[in-house]
C-alpha cells in the first residue's frame, strides 16, 4: 500500500518537474509482489496528473483475453484523454504461462493472433471470431488510434513490430535490429514507427545524491535485488539491463545499466544524452529514500537546466 501510494505521489511530481513519461511494466508469481496489473496502476495515474504521458511498457498479451483489453484499453484511453501507450511483449518466464495454462512452446504463434483480435477489437468495427460477433465499445478517444509498440530484443521481435505496424522499442540487442524493423515495417506496407535500441551500458535506472558512499549503502541493495531477480527470470538471455553483478560494490565499479551521480554528473548526463531514466522505487526502495533522490533533483539539478 505504501508505495503505490509513494508511486501515485511521484507522477505527481514528476508532472510538476519536467518528466517526459511515466512507465509502468508487469510480471506475475513473483515472490516481491512485482506489478501484476499495470492497466489498474496507469489508471490511478492518469486520475492524479492532467498532461502526463503514461506509458505501459510492457503488457504480456499471452496473459490476457484480447477483447477484453481492448475494451479495457478503450476505456482508459477516454479517462486518460489518450495519454496511455502500450507496448506488448511476449514474455519469457515459464512460471507465468504455467499460471496462466499457456503453451509457453507455441507464444510466438499466439501472440500473434491476439494482436491481430486486439487490433480488430480497438478498430471499433464489429467483427465475428469463432462464430461469435464481437462489438467492442465505447470506441477509443485517440485518432488514428491508440498508441501501441512491440518489445524485445530479437530480430523475431523486429520483424513482428513491423509486421503489424507498430513502433519498436528493444530492450537490448545491437542497432541492426532498426534495419530489420524498418525492412519489415515497408515490406507489409507500414511506414516505420518509432523505435530505439539502448546503447550497451547505457543508464537505465539512475539516483542522484551528493553523499555517494551514504547513497550507494542505502540504495545498492534495492538496485542489487532487482539486479538478482532479472538474472534469475532472463536465465542465458541479455537484455539493457543485464548484470552479473553480485555484490553492490560491483554494481558500483560497473557504472552501466545501475547508477548513482551526483547533481553535476546528472546534469551532464541529460545534456549529453537526454532524460535520465529513473527507478525511485527499485527493487522494493523505501519511498523516502525515493523522494530523496527527486527533490535533489528538483533542488540542484533541474533550476541548471533552466538556468
Amino acid at each position: 500500500m505504501q508505495r503505490y501510494k509513494a508511486a501515485n505521489a511521484m507522477v505527481k511530481w514528476g508532472e510538476s518537474n519536467g518528466c517526459v513519461t511515466a512507465m509502468i511494466s508487469e510480471h506475475h508469481a513473483a515472490w516481491d509482489n512485482y506489478l501484476p496489473s499495470p492497466l489498474l496502476l496507469a489508471t490511478s495515474f492518469a486520475a492524479n496528473t492532467q498532461a502526463l504521458p503514461i506509458s505501459i511498457g510492457v503488457v504480456l498479451l499471452n496473459f490476457y483475453d484480447p477483447i477484453k483489453l481492448a475494451e479495457d484499453m478503450a476505456v482508459l484511453d477516454i479517462l486518460s484523454e489518450g495519454r496511455v501507450s502500450y507496448i506488448i511483449g511476449l514474455g519469457y518466464r515459464q512460471e507465468e504461462y504455467d499460471m496462466f495454462g499457456v503453451n509457453m512452446a507455441d507464444r510466438g504463434q499466439i501472440i500473434e493472433e491476439k494482436i491481430a483480435l486486439l487490433l480488430q477489437g480497438l478498430s471499433g468495427e464489429s467483427f465475428e471470431h469463432e462464430g461469435r460477433k464481437i462489438q467492442i465499445t465505447p470506441k477509443p478517444q485517440s485518432l488514428p488510434g491508440i498508441t501501441i509498440a512491440y518489445g524485445g530484443h530479437t530480430k523475431v521481435a523486429a520483424r513482428r513490430a513491423g509486421k503489424f505496424g507498430f513502433g519498436f522499442f528493444a530492450n537490448g540487442g545491437t542497432p541492426e535490429l532498426l534495419d530489420v524493423f524498418n525492412e519489415a515495417s515497408i515490406n507489409a506496407g507500414h511506414e516505420p514507427g518509432a523505435a530505439a535500441v539502448p546503447e550497451p551500458g547505457s543508464a537505465q535506472c539512475v539516483f542522484v545524491a551528493e553523499d555517494m558512499d551514504k547513497a550507494w549503502a542505502n540504495i545498492g541493495p534495492h538496485m542489487l535485488h532487482d539486479i538478482k531477480m532479472y538474472r534469475e527470470w532472463e536465465g542465458e538471455d541479455r537484455t539493457a539491463v543485464t548484470s552479473f553483478a553480485t555484490t553492490v560494490d560491483q554494481i558500483r565499479e560497473q557504472n552501466a545499466a545501475y547508477r548513482i551521480l551526483s547533481p553535476q554528473q546528472a546534469l551532464d548526463m541529460i545534456e549529453q544524452s537526454g532524460p535520465l531514466m529513473m527507478h525511485p522505487l527499485v527493487g522494493g526502495c523505501p519511498p523516502e529514500l525515493g523522494w530523496e533522490t527527486l527533490q535533489l533533483v528538483a533542488d540542484k539539478v533541474l533550476p541548471e537546466l533552466s538556468a
